[in-house]
Formats: structure tokens, C-alpha cells, sequence
């Protein structure tokens, strides 16, 4: 892989020294950066010493530490290696996945699944990797289900990730389009009182669907497709009636869905197609006493063949830091309730 790795005798009882021996310097500076800033990144978050010397890095900590953040760097050395980009994001996501070491995984266990090639969704504008086991798991499933869920708090890519498998399989001629939906429960579905035509009434509702869409596709393919209908983004109430052949197809915000809405949405499913479900149990809008048609579709289709269920925890979040720790927050005052 580039590297190699020695480990000296113990410094003491619980302190220990790695050494890592990278052959290109130009990676190796790529990965301390600058004024080793990605280096004390690391430190703060493993509690480890990290120190340059040459071509080499040592790494001081306890067992348990150094073995994590050589597996940090190692992982991160590879990305630069293979020229991929390497910024804060990605040494949050490489620590993440270090923390398997805490459930037994061993390092190389741990590197080959950071490998994660398998699970690449390439597209027109930008290459997409899982940065968690919960969102590799989940694009696995992606993949492999005809129908799949993804369950779990805002900024865990839920969503995100299903429109870029949806958009790599339109590219590659495994499906004929590309359906995105949500509840528009805002406004009760009833869309009559707001101004302008019926695009300028739900686009607001279907602005995140809109924002994942150009992360992938250049603003004048994206427009084509949407002209000839091979992309589409319309309210859940828009799919009532419909048959969805050879389509990739989700459904987020699923949570806001009424039960028979569900039941509708998901009897769509033709012959080719694909249909994600995506929500958060914790940020339904539904009216008191309304029940959700995402949980009762959790409770209904266990065990069904062919359906998955992933979920995802605040410690999957994707985006700033401090949204996980708010999600943890609320979680911790939601169980106290409880």
C-alpha cells in the first residue's frame, strides 16, 4: 500500500511508539498538512502524539490509540495515493471508522474495509463514497434491494446517497429515469392557496431533492433530463395512479407519509425499478394522532424478502460536527422522557 510500519518496545505500561515509513514525500506532506494541521486534527481526536520525522511518522499512545491513528493515516495516505481529495471531511470520516478498533476489528480488517472502492458511486460531476459503516451498508443494500430503506436523523446522507445511486444507474442504462418525492405536509398537500403555477407551489418542498441533483448532474444535462421527464420531482400526492416502470425511485421525508400514503407509494413498484425510502422516527410533522407510514411500514415489512432496513445513529452524521452532538442531545432528553 506505500507504507510500512514498525513498532518499537513500549515506552511504559501504557504508552506506546509506531513508526510509519511513507516512500513518497509528497503524499506524506499532502497527508501532515500544512503547518501539520491534519496531524494535530488527528491527535485531538485519538489523544495521541503524532511526530514528522523524514519520510516517517511516529505515533505515541496508549495500545488502543496508535493502532487507530495508523489506521487513520494509512487510509489516508491511500486516498492521496490513488489522487483523491483529502480535507477535514475525510480525516472526520477515516477517525470514525477507526473507532471500529473499539468492537474488536482488527487493522487490517479495518483497512480493507476502508478500501471502499467497491461502494464508489461515480457520476457526471463528482466522485461519492460512504464515509461510515451505516452508509456503506446502506449503499450495498442500494444496490442489491429492490426496495430499501434508510431510517435515521438529518445529515446522516440518507438521502443524499440514494439520489447519487439513482443518477450512477440512470447513467449507466440500469434504469430508464429518475422519480424523487416527499410529502409536501406543510402545507397539508393542499397546495391551492399558495401562490404562482403548481411548480413555483411545491418547488420550495423539493429544494433538497433539487440541491443533491446538481451536486451530481451539470446544470444543462440535469435540465435536459428533466425536460424529456427522465428525472422527475413531484409531491408523494403526485404518485397516486402511477405505475413506476424502469424508474429509480425515493421517497424522502417518509415520515411525514400517512399510512395509506405509504401503502399507495410503495404499491407503485413496477417491473425494473427501484424505490428508496428515506426518514427521521424523530422529525415528524404529521397531525397528533395521525400515525406515520414509515413506522408502520418498519413494523409491517420485517422480514419481507427483498426489503432492507438500515439505520443510522447521530454518530453517522456528515455534516458539522455540532449537528451530531445536538442530535445526541435531543436523543438523551427524548429517552429521559420516555
Amino acid at each position: 500500500m506505500g507504507f510500512s510500519a514498525i513498532t518499537p518496545p513500549p515506552r511504559s505500561q501504557d504508552s506506546y511508539e509506531t513508526l510509519l515509513e511513507f516512500p513518497d514525500n509528497r503524499y506524506l506532506i499532502a497527508l501532515c498538512g500544512e503547518y501539520d494541521r491534519n496531524l494535530a486534527q488527528i491527535e485531538h481526536k485519538l489523544s495521541v502524539h503524532i511526530l514528522h520525522r523524514g519520510n516517517q511518522l511516529a505515533i505515541v499512545g496508549t495500545a488502543e490509540a496508535q493502532i487507530q491513528a495508523q489506521a487513520v493515516l494509512n487510509q489516508l495516505y491511500t486516498r492521496l495515493e490513488q489522487g483523491k481529495a483529502m480535507g477535514m471531511a475525510e480525516i472526520e470520516a477515516a477517525v470514525r471508522m477507526a473507532d471500529l478498533g473499539n468492537a474488536g476489528v482488527s487493522v487490517d480488517e479495518q483497512l480493507e474495509m476502508f478500501a471502499a472502492g467497491k461502494y464508489e458511486i461515480r457520476t457526471r460531476k463528482k466522485q461519492v463514497e460512504p464515509r461510515t459503516e451505516a452508509q456503506k451498508a446502506y449503499v450495498k443494500a442500494l444496490f442489491e434491494n429492490e426496495l430499501a430503506f434508510g431510517i435515521g436523523p438529518a445529515g446522516t446522507g440518507k438521502t443524499y446517497l440514494a439520489v447519487a445511486v439513482g443518477v450512477t444507474m440512470l447513467i449507466g442504462g440500469h434504469v430508464d429515469k429518475i422519480i424523487l418525492s416527499r410529502p409536501a405536509v406543510e402545507a397539508g398537500e393542499r397546495l391551492g392557496f399558495l401562490p404562482g403555477d403548481m411548480k413555483e407551489k411545491v418547488d420550495p418542498y423539493m429544494q433538497p431533492l433539487y440541491d443533491a441533483l446538481n451536486d451530481f448532474l451539470p446544470a444543462k444535462q440535469m435540465q435536459k433530463l428533466m425536460e424529456e421527464k427522465r428525472i422527475e420531482i413531484a409531491p408523494l400526492a403526485f404518485m397516486r395512479g402511477r405505475t413506476l416502470s424502469n424508474a429509480f425511485v425515493v421517497l424522502d421525508e417518509a415520515q411525514n407519509a400517512t399510512t395509506m400514503q405509504m401503502k399507495m407509494f410503495l404499491t407503485r413498484l413496477g417491473e425494473g425499478s427501484r424505490m428508496v425510502i428515506t426518514g427521521d422516527r424523530s422529525q415528524i410533522d404529521l397531525p397528533r394522532g395521525v400515525p406515520s407510514g414509515l413506522q408502520d411500514a418498519e413494523r409491517i415489512l420485517d422480514g419481507v424478502k427483498g426489503i432492507s432496513f438500515n439505520y443510522f445513529t447521530a454518530a453517522d452524521v456528515v455534516r458539522h460536527p455540532l449537528v451530531a452532538r445536538i442530535i445526541e442531545a435531543y436523543d438523551r432528553v427524548d429517552g429521559a422522557a420516555g
